[in-house]
């Protein structure tokens, strides 16, 4: 009878549902795929006839394979701390069950047939027991499907970890090799011809965004041909130069209490920036306190500042497409152990790098939103 009683008292606990991982481990073989796909791009770009495309190409497809890794990994991490946590919650129920399976499968089966107080103590027992084992039944296969759940986990992180290792020292030497490529290049056509004295005078004798945009002019030695405008068509329509998430928009403060009338973007460290549209490179080098700057000119009198780079590949006159990288941001990757030992929240995916974005005509600073796609 007191077995029976056990019995009922740990069956009133609750039983969490069977934990699930929806989708993760289909998410982590995209990203692997992904990740094999850029590597096979990687192998291809040696010959490509357009060498610098196809490894633009390759380091945004590694881009985007390490981050949905890195999201999967984070998913991951977060259904594993909340298994864990139910079961650690459960403990004590966890420990009385296990107790009673192993006395009930030790005991002699003639011995759970009988009860001290004779033939109707035994039926009673019995009934009780009837009653009691498909529940008892249930405990057991919910404690089951989190174990099992648990070490599905394990194997997905582990096969995860191997990939993201391998794919984290790829995209590194497909940047190198981006970045070899692009100094190499000859065949940009220029809208102009750079006279570097004035730039340096300009630079030095400059306070403010403001006065190097206006004397920009200054640095021109030779005019060769019409820059482009592929831009005023497509106005409100570009796509931000990189991939990351909008921090402040123009006029917010940031947390020292300084506006720009820009966007601030947080990227992942070394991000790849793309030129937006068809424009001359007006302007690549640090500028006051805004770090390694780019500026682009898609449209006559339109200026894009571009800043918070880590490097800017090509030189001051030249024409470049769309889709062409311009640079790639600051900051330092992870290496694997610091985003697999990163918190769950975060997952090593945070974005510790800011870009920061203006626009600006013969009138000075104009909503970036008037030019580009901010959703």
């Amino acid at each position: 009878m007191r077995r029976a009683l056990a019995l009922v008292a740990l069956l009133a606990l609750p039983v969490p549902a069977a934990a699930q991982q929806p989708g993760t481990a289909e998410a982590a073989a995209q990203a692997a795929r992904q990740l094999h796909e850029a590597t096979q791009m990687m192998e291809g770009a040696t010959g490509a006839e357009d060498r610098l495309a196809a490894l633009t190409r390759t380091v945004k497809a590694y881009e985007d394979g390490l981050g949905l890794l890195r999201d999967t990994l984070r998913r991951v991490a977060v259904e594993r701390s909340r298994i864990e946590a139910e079961l650690q919650a459960d403990r004590e129920g966890i420990a009385q069950l296990l107790g009673v399976l192993q006395s009930m499968g030790q005991a002699p089966e003639p011995v759970l047939m009988l009860h001290p107080s004779g033939p109707l103590g035994t039926a009673r027992a019995g009934m009780m027991l009837a009653d009691v084992t498909p529940a008892l039944q249930a405990k057991a296969e919910a404690l089951r499907g989190k174990l099992e759940t648990l070490s599905a986990i394990q194997a997905t992180q582990d096969e995860a970890a191997q990939t993201l290792r391998d794919g984290l020292s790829n995209v590194q030497a497909a940047r190198a090799a981006l970045a070899a490529a692009a100094a190499d290049r000859t065949e940009l056509p220029r809208a102009y011809t750079e006279d570097p004295v004035a730039t340096a005078l300009l630079m030095a004798s400059t306070e403010s965004l403001d006065g190097f945009a206006e004397g920009l002019a200054q640095t021109v030695d030779e005019q060769l041909s019409t820059p482009p405008d592929e831009a005023t068509a497509r106005k409100g329509d570009l796509p931000l130069p990189v991939e990351g998430t909008i921090l402040r928009r123009p006029g917010e403060a940031d947390a020292a209490g300084v506006t720009r009338p820009g966007l601030v973007i947080a990227t992942d460290p070394r991000a790849l920036v793309s030129v937006p549209v068809a424009a001359t490179l007006r302007f690549r080098g640090p500028l006051l306190d805004y770090g390694t700057v780019a500026i682009l000119e898609p449209a006559p009198g339109t200026l894009f500042v571009i800043a918070g780079l880590g490097e800017v590949y090509g030189n001051a006159g030249e024409i470049l497409p769309e889709g062409a990288p311009l640079g790639l941001m600051g900051g330092e990757t992870p290496d694997a152990d610091a985003i697999l030992t990163a918190p769950a929240s975060a997952g090593g995916s945070a974005r510790t790098e800011s870009l920061y974005l203006e626009v600006r005509d013969a009138d000075g600073p104009v909503d970036p939103g008037t030019w580009f796609r901010l959703d």
